[in-house]
């Protein structure tokens, strides 16, 4: 099993929301976060006031996927989130030990 953490725009959560729905991925945690990359945030002016916004409004989404999966996920999200620009976010990939459902008591594959 693996366990994906992906990082991308706000805007692109539902485009993200409907490709893994399409692949029969059903189960995944969302958490608005805040962050910056090489891009480093952007600046504004505000009543001709200039500030710099080093905290950009991300999405993280989380979920686990058998090994099978694994790069037909990886392929879905980077065909929904991206958008050519600078900020359009990172997936990483871990190795998962084990899961269980805590309802039924099933573990592994089982409880995904």
């Amino acid at each position: 099993m693996k366990k994906i953490e992906i990082i991308i725009r706000p805007a692109k959560l539902e485009d993200v929301k409907q490709e893994l729905s399409t692949l029969g991925i059903h189960g995944m945690n969302y958490t608005e976060i805040r962050g910056f990359g090489r891009q480093r945030g952007h600046t504004e002016v505000y009543r001709g006031l200039t500030y710099t916004v080093d905290c950009l409004p991300k999405i993280k989404i989380e979920v686990v996927v058998h090994d099978e999966a694994l790069e037909k996920v990886l392929e879905a999200v980077v065909r929904a989130a991206r958008t050519g620009s600078i900020g359009d976010g990172k997936i990483f990939v871990q190795d998962v030990a084990d899961a269980m459902r805590i309802r039924t008591g099933e573990r592994g594959n089982a409880a995904l």
